[in-house]
């Protein structure tokens, strides 16, 4: 079974979100919170596979939610702010996807399955605004990542969290995050998902299926 939180100020939204939930036979809604401070508090507790993140709430703001939550839960953030920045900072923050409200029921259970396997979920609208980037200067020289920046970013292309690469390469987390730093500086971006497509692009991370 795979646990999701609900996280919303407005229990209109969360009744309907649990309804959508309701009914498949994979899927348990574990609990609900009302802002992000609570859904801080609870999330240890109940330790879902998926969160449903709202963005604006009082009492505590999901972006703010995502950055204290840190790596360790699959968040997707269920919004009706499409804008440019808010999609930056909660990727960067480290959501696992960026879904609108007028989400259709299948692509909600859809997007729960993928998170919690690891994958990232965006809408056409955020998947719009990573990809739309600066061109980098014609003059510059091309990125140069190290061997142990080009495995954390393949790792992250996986879609594994900074923890998860940590174990995987035997570093600790700070160190993957430092890595990240150092790559985004590179390679001229701000968040996880820009650097996999950037990197793709110049070929020095493979895409799926190469």
């Amino acid at each position: 079974m795979l646990s999701v939180m609900i996280v919303d100020d407005h229990p209109v939204v969360r009744e309907g979100l649990r309804g959508m939930l309701a009914g498949e036979p994979d899927i348990v809604v574990a609990g609900e919170a009302g802002s992000g401070d609570e859904a801080v508090a609870l999330a240890p507790r109940l330790r879902p596979d998926v969160i449903l993140m709202d963005l604006r709430m009082p009492g505590g703001d999901g972006l703010s939610a995502i950055e204290r939550l840190g790596d360790g839960y699959r968040i997707i953030v269920l919004t009706t702010y499409e804008g440019h920045e808010d999609v930056v900072r909660a990727v960067a923050a480290g959501a696992a996807g960026y879904l609108l409200k007028d989400v259709s029921r299948a692509v909600l259970v859809a997007a729960v399955r993928e998170a919690a396997c690891g994958g990232t979920v965006l809408s056409p609208a955020a998947a719009t605004c990573l990809a739309a980037r600066p061109e980098p200067a014609p003059a510059g020289p091309p990125a140069v990542l190290s061997a142990r920046e080009r495995e954390v970013l393949e790792l992250v292309a996986r879609g594994l969290t900074n923890a998860e690469i940590g174990r995987r390469l035997f570093i600790g987390e700070a160190t993957v995050k430092t890595h990240l730093v150092r790559v985004f500086g590179k390679l001229g971006v701000s968040d996880r998902t820009s650097a996999v497509l950037a990197a793709m692009e110049l070929g020095l991370v493979r895409r799926r299926g190469d």
